[in-house]
């Protein structure tokens, strides 16, 4: 079952899909169920219920019909890992933790949901603006000091994230702080898919494009640390919250073939870590990530505002 939320013409509601072409709202469905996820994820017994009515339900209505929104209407936390994939550290050279995942927290105004334009920043401020195509996992479970072996009890669901990082920011201090926090520089979503019917997250595979062009392409065995042990690492600091989500690393970048001019530029990279296969995204151009289970996450790319002072 897909998880989503949408607006049309009666304002922002959720909805569950069976087949990512047609969905129902929640709100005909079981009435008297919360129209906040965050909500909605913590009450038990409710997608199990939903999941039910979804299955007995008639035709829905036809996805292409509304906007589809970021899913969670207020996260309590977004987590993001760096350096969790192998092929990912490799290719920066750096170092990381063996141990412990490597964390940072992103701001909600930060992401936009599937659809909806990504802003790059305009090149006064920054260049090497870089997609990081990612697995997200929602928490549906309120916890405190869980352990690994029922961490995966916790989780709620999974989606796809476009990690977008602003990389000269990125590296002004030890904390990646606001390069990893530009407005509206990454997305999540189409919508959140249950465990039940993801399954294991490492037989599933990614893949993003740029234009069309694969620029990164892995399976998720390949994550550093895994979902179960981030999820229980993270309950020992704080209680984990229905509506947290953890966005689990980014792969490499994939070597570039022989045909590809751009991907074996190097000096159209601006960031620290020149990369054969590397491509930075610019205004005009279509980022697709795509997780096997989970569909694809879609968002074209538009300039944000030059640069000057403004009161919104």
């Amino acid at each position: 079952m897909r998880l989503l939320a949408f607006q049309d013409s009666t304002g922002r509601a959720l909805g569950v899909s069976a087949d990512g072409l047609s969905f129902h709202p929640i709100a005909a469905l079981a009435p008297d169920l919360p129209t906040a996820i965050e909500t909605l994820l913590g009450l038990d017994g409710a997608l199990d219920r939903l999941a039910r009515l979804l299955a007995a339900a008639g035709p829905g209505r036809p996805l292409k019909d509304v906007t589809l929104l970021p899913f969670l209407g207020r996260s309590n936390a977004f987590w993001a890992l760096a350096l969790n994939f192998k092929t990912h550290i490799a290719e920066t050279g750096l170092s990381t933790s063996l141990d412990y995942p490597h964390l940072f927290l992103r701001t909600a105004a930060s992401y936009v949901g599937s659809g909806e334009p990504i802003l790059a920043p305009p090149e006064t401020i920054a260049k090497a603006f870089d997609y990081e195509g990612e697995l997200g996992v929602v928490i549906g479970k309120a916890g405190r000091h869980i352990p690994v072996e029922r961490a995966l009890e916790h989780v709620a669901g999974y989606t796809i994230v476009n990690e977008g990082s602003v990389r000269e920011y990125q590296m002004h201090n030890r904390q990646f702080g606001l390069g990893k926090n530009f407005e509206a520089s990454g997305s999540y979503g189409p919508w959140m898919v249950t465990p039940d019917e993801f399954g294991d997250p490492t037989r599933h595979s990614l893949e993003t494009r740029l234009n069309g062009v694969v620029r990164q392409r892995s399976g998720l065995d390949d994550l550093l640390v895994g979902v179960a042990e981030t999820v229980a690492y993270l309950s020992q600091g704080y209680r984990l919250r229905p509506g947290d989500m953890i966005a689990m690393g980014t792969p490499g970048a994939l070597p570039p073939s022989e045909d590809d001019a751009e991907g074996r530029d190097l000096s159209r990279q601006y960031g620290p870590f020149p990369t054969p296969g590397l491509v930075h995204m610019r205004p005009g151009d279509l980022v697709e990530i795509e997780i096997s289970g989970l569909g694809i996450l879609s968002n074209p790319v538009v300039a944000d505002q030059p640069a000057g002072y403004r009161i919104d």
